[in-house]
């Protein structure tokens, strides 16, 4: 796209929704399972879900039946891109794909939602960062809990000083999975399209359905999941980038994966303080209500922040201690993904800034990239800011 069509597709783009009245227009990029739930949530918010784009047919088809009526359909992203009647897209593709369609579409003059993690290299995030503030369009990583009421609540309880210093952070996501997904092609597949920059090999069904599991494309869950926590972890404490990372994994339990099931990952960060997070996805299965913590360990309380409930305990001698401030909620997490939506369609309008953008996204980024890096090599890596790379 020549820097003519760019300015002339972002002026309409601007214009078309200038006015808070004005119906946003949407498209959704790998309508799987995550794409088609974003795209139902956008078309309740009153966006036209206008375009669908998968290069897996039955997906293709699916997202189709859950977008606006007369969606066209795409295989190619980058012809979707070309419509100038398009105000914003939702990237939910695999991992390794999310930097390269972000940038293409604001290159294009298009706003993005982008699911989490921003990217899938170092140099990606940087890139993604670079291209969002030189064409000055709206992005939004898909970390919900900045726009959850709840973790908003305790940001808050943070900021008040009530917990002294914080040197420790303790986080961690339970949950059990028996096997990778095992599953035929139901319809056509551009395979290579799918890979991407990703290198090159035979169609493999079992890479398509589970590519979390395999390096190539995502980090296993490990990645998956701390692109929550560790984006929390970084918004609680005001931290940016690390100091040094380290991984490391129990046995692989999950027959043809490559990213193990069980990891722990450790961050030092220049603020001083350090944060643990392990991922045992071969635990038992818990109420969603108890999957997930993050402890800050602070020299006069302890702030526990899980999914749906917080609670903030003083320093005490007492055997059974008690919270002096506390909330729980069970199912209120569901809304926190709509509240986020909520927040970038609000910024489209505004042009003002969303709870949770690229810079923040990015800075996760380096973190989960020099994870993986750490548990592949057995190393502890450094950031070295200067030159943007682990070392």
């Amino acid at each position: 796209m020549n820097r003519r069509t760019f300015v002339a597709s972002t002026a309409a783009s601007a214009a078309r929704v200038a006015g808070a009245a004005e119906q946003i227009r949407g498209a959704i990029i790998g309508s799987g399972g995550r794409g088609r739930y974003l795209t139902a949530n956008f078309k309740e918010l009153g966006v036209e879900m206008a375009a669908v784009c998968d290069v897996y047919q039955a997906n293709l088809e699916a997202g189709l039946k859950v977008a606006s009526t007369g969606a066209r359909s795409y295989t190619d992203y980058r012809r979707l891109l070309e419509d100038r009647s398009i105000d914003c897209v939702i990237v939910a593709t695999p991992d390794h794909w999310h930097a390269r369609m972000v940038i293409d579409a604001v290159e294009a003059g298009k706003d993005v939602y982008v699911e989490k993690p921003l990217a899938h290299l170092i140099h990606e995030g940087f890139e993604v960062v670079e291209a969002v503030r030189r064409t000055r369009r709206i992005v939004q990583v898909g970390t919900q809990r900045r726009s959850f009421d709840l973790f908003q609540e305790g940001k808050r309880i943070m900021e008040s000083g009530q917990l002294g210093e914080v040197h420790l952070v303790n986080a961690w996501w339970l949950n059990h999975q028996a096997s990778l997904r095992s599953a035929k092609l139901a319809g056509s597949l551009d395979w290579n399209r799918w890979l991407g920059s990703a290198p090159r090999r035979e169609l493999d069904p079992l890479r398509f359905f589970n590519w979390y599991y395999f390096w190539d494309y995502s980090g296993g869950l490990m990645v998956g999941q701390a692109a929550h926590v560790i984006d929390a972890i970084h918004w609680f404490m005001n931290s940016r980038f690390p100091v040094a990372v380290s991984c490391s994994a129990g046995r692989n339990h999950l027959g043809g994966a490559e990213v193990p099931e069980t990891t722990c990952m450790t961050i030092e960060y220049p603020e001083d303080y350090l944060a643990v997070f392990t991922v045992g996805y071969r635990a038992m299965r818990y109420n969603l209500f108890n999957d997930q913590m993050k402890q800050f360990h602070g020299s006069k309380a302890r702030l526990d922040m899980a999914r749906e409930w917080y609670a903030l305990y003083p320093e005490s001698n007492a055997i059974e201690m008690k919270p002096s401030a506390e909330k729980r909620q069970p199912g209120s997490f569901e809304p926190a993904t709509r509240a986020h939506i909520r927040n970038f369609l609000e910024c489209i309008r505004s042009r003002k800034e969303p709870n949770a953008p690229v810079e923040a996204g990015n800075s996760t980024n380096v973190v989960l990239c020099m994870a993986m890096e750490a548990l592949r090599s057995g190393r502890r890596l450094k950031w070295n800011a200067s030159a943007r790379r682990a070392e």
